[in-house]
């Protein structure tokens, strides 16, 4: 089960046999019907509300064969156009509001799709000190990244938007 998982994980990074490959087209493996129906079952997992066009995860799953074929054709044939973001707003805990952008769940699956064959690859040639918008990362592990340098005596500025990330202003 081990060297199974190796192997798939292998061929998502680009890798044969130790060797390495080259990509010169990821679209087709995006659009995978596999690739499609693994993501749709990550937004599955994920939850979430209907996007502008009030479609549930539930209504998608319904149709899921069709609803793949769709994309995967949109996809293909280059005509795909990711559908506008609902805004909502969460209360915060300062009686302010939070903005939230939700997309359709095609378009979730979509996104998921692409992630699922980019993610590996660019993952590989990013360094360990990197931590934004990475798998198994958190902006408080980049902080006490920090805090661990700092205590160690480095002395070198970091930059690091971290005022962004937790709302202040």
């Amino acid at each position: 089960m081990e060297e199974q998982t190796q192997q798939v994980r292998h061929f998502r990074e680009g890798e044969e046999k130790g060797k390495k490959r080259r990509w010169y087209s990821l679209i087709d493996k995006i659009w995978a019907t596999s690739n499609l129906e693994e993501a749709f079952r990550e937004v599955k997992r994920n939850r979430g509300a209907a996007g502008v066009d009030g479609m549930t995860i539930n209504s998608f799953e319904s149709e899921l064969e069709s609803h793949v074929q769709a994309l995967q054709h949109t996809l293909r044939t280059k005509t795909y156009r990711s559908k506008p973001v609902k805004r909502v707003y969460i209360p915060k805990g300062d009686r302010t509001q939070r903005p939230l952008g939700i997309p359709t769940v095609g378009d979730r699956v979509v996104q998921a799709a692409a992630r699922r064959i980019l993610e590996p690859i660019f993952e590989e040639v990013f360094l360990d000190c990197s931590f934004g918008f990475r798998p198994g990362k958190s902006a408080y592990m980049a902080l006490q990244k920090i805090g661990k340098d700092v205590m160690d005596g480095y002395t070198f500025v970091i930059d690091a938007d971290l005022k962004s990330y937790f709302g202040a202003r």
